[in-house]
């Protein structure tokens, strides 16, 4: 069993066309894409944020509010 041939390609599109129909074949391409796509990421993982990833999380700082900073005189209230 070696790769598959030009003519297998040809005949696998065929019978898909002739199972789902002209209509369906693009939905189809679409899920799988995005199948493989989130396969890629997880396996990198990417954990499939990919609409946020390129933006920063903003870092929160906690604040304590029986710890609050005078600022005339630098120093801290308890």
């Amino acid at each position: 069993m070696g790769a598959l041939s030009p003519w297998h390609i040809i005949l696998i599109a065929i019978v898909a066309l002739l199972l789902f129909g002209p209509n369906k074949l693009p939905e189809l391409g679409r899920g799988f894409g995005k199948m493989f796509r989130e396969f890629k990421d997880a396996t990198n993982g990417n954990g499939g944020n990919t609409a946020t990833d390129d933006q920063p999380v903003p870092v929160r700082k906690e604040i304590n509010p029986a710890e609050v900073t005078n600022a005339e005189s630098g120093q801290v209230q308890k």
